[in-house]
C-alpha cells in the first residue's frame, strides 16, 4: 500500500491499516520465511493467537511495544528494521531459541503444550513405550548380527 508517510486506509474488515502496521507486517513475513517458520510458530513464540499473529503480518493491526520486542527477538531481526527504519541485512546476532528444531519437531512442541496434565502424562508414557520398543530391537539386531543371523 503507498502513500504518505502516516496516512490510514479501511482494511476489508473495517481496521484502520496505517503505513506502519502494514510495513510492520511485510517485514516480519519476509523475516519469518527467511527463518521457515509458519505463522503458527511465530505466533506461539511471541505469545499471540494465529488470528492475531496473520492480522499483525498483513498490516490490520500495529503491535504493542512488547509484542514488537518478543517478534523482533524470535524472527531474529532488530526492531528498527521491522519498523523500516533499518535495512534488512541489520539482523540480530542470537537466533531465537528453537530455531534449530525442524518444522516437523515444532509442530509436535506446539500439540504437546495444548495438552492437559492427564493427556501429558499418557503422552510421555507413549513416548517412552516407543523409546524401550527401539531400544530392544537395536538390542536384537546387534544380537543377530553377532550371532550371524540375518535381519
Amino acid at each position: 500500500m503507498k502513500g504518505k508517510r502516516g496516512t490510514k486506509s479501511a482494511a476489508k474488515n473495517g481496521r484502520v491499516r496505517t503505513d506502519l502496521s502494514i510495513q510492520i507486517g511485510k517485514a516480519a513475513r519476509k523475516a519469518r520465511l527467511r527463518k521457515g517458520l509458519t505463522q503458527a510458530d511465530v505466533a506461539e513464540r511471541v505469545k499471540l493467537t494465529n488470528e492475531v499473529y496473520g492480522r499483525l503480518e498483513r498490516g490490520d493491526m500495529t503491535p504493542s511495544t512488547p509484542t514488537l520486542m518478543r517478534l523482533s527477538t524470535v524472527l531474529g531481526v532488530r526492531a528498527d528494521v521491522l519498523l523500516g527504519l533499518a535495512g534488512p541485512e541489520a539482523t540480530q546476532a542470537h537466533p531465537a531459541p528453537g530455531d534449530e528444531l525442524p518444522p516437523e519437531a515444532r509442530r509436535l512442541l506446539r500439540t504437546v503444550r495444548a495438552l492437559d496434565d492427564v493427556q501429558l502424562d499418557v503422552f510421555k508414557g507413549t513416548a517412552s513405550g516407543f523409546l524401550k520398543l527401539a531400544r530392544r530391537r537395536q538390542q536384537q539386531r546387534g544380537h543377530d548380527k553377532a550371532s550371524g543371523a540375518d535381519t
